[in-house]
């Protein structure tokens, strides 16, 4: 895959999936704006990855206008956009009825509206360079489970975000989703008691059919296949990367 002077925002990549894309978009010749809330993580990520084809786009995306600042910065720093990659996104569990109003605005504003506003920002300029959006969903963008009804909700929300930009943008734009199930991140385990964490990365392995936790990098190539040029007929696409918990069940 050749992405030789593409221009790449990817929100949320400082670390895990975000981090991951950054270095394979880099690795095949793209020039990259690294996007997290902080600026200090963000100008961290750019020292670790180490090239001169990065430009830094800090923001916290709870906002429309954060969300415009971020976008016009990579831009800006750019010269230009041909892929945007949403994937800054937050995760909390836990059933309905324990949910409060401030974890369910911050779930919806980062997860939906980051989405949205971000590449509401990057149309015009996508637009101009026929580029593509590349938007992370999860598997529970695709199923619903228990004790995770909000987090379903925000990315039932931007899977179907998917489909309505795709058919709205074609034939410039094309607009697809990459759908994980569980990836081992620094985030994964975060708020499980040390004595239980083997327990839960056990039940995580046996809930794909492949018996496996993916790893960031996999999914950073689920992404560039679908930003890749060449997938050109590719749009309006869900691409599962489970190892089998939605499509086998």
């Amino acid at each position: 895959m050749d992405f030789k002077d593409q221009r790449v925002l990817i929100t949320g990549s400082t670390r895990g999936i975000g981090r991951a894309a950054a270095s394979a978009f880099l690795e095949q010749g793209a020039r990259v704006a690294i996007n997290g809330r902080r600026e200090a993580d963000v100008e961290r990520a750019i020292g670790e990855l180490g090239s001169d084809r990065l430009v830094a786009a800090a923001g916290d995306l709870a906002s429309a206008d954060a969300c415009r600042s971020v976008v016009e910065s990579a831009i800006r720093g750019l010269g230009g956009l041909d892929v945007l990659v949403n994937n800054a996104g937050i995760y909390s569990d836990g059933p309905v009825e324990m949910v409060d109003e401030s974890t369910y605005d911050r779930m919806m504003d980062v997860n939906v509206k980051g989405v949205f506003f971000c590449s509401n920002a990057a149309i015009p300029s996508l637009r101009e360079s026929g580029g593509n959006i590349v938007n992370t969903s999860s598997e529970c963008g695709i199923v619903g489970f228990a004790g995770m009804s909000l987090y379903c909700a925000s990315k039932g929300a931007v899977s179907n975000l998917t489909r309505a930009m795709a058919s709205e943008l074609a034939p410039t734009v094309r607009v697809n989703a990459v759908c994980p199930a569980a990836v081992m991140t620094d985030m994964t385990g975060d708020g499980i008691a040390p004595s239980k964490l083997d327990d839960y990365l056990n039940e995580l392995r046996d809930s794909s059919l492949m018996k496996y936790i993916a790893q960031p990098e996999e999914i950073a190539d689920a992404i560039l296949y679908l930003a890749n040029p060449r997938s050109r007929f590719v749009t309006g696409s869900m691409l599962s990367v489970d190892g089998g918990s939605t499509g086998c069940r």
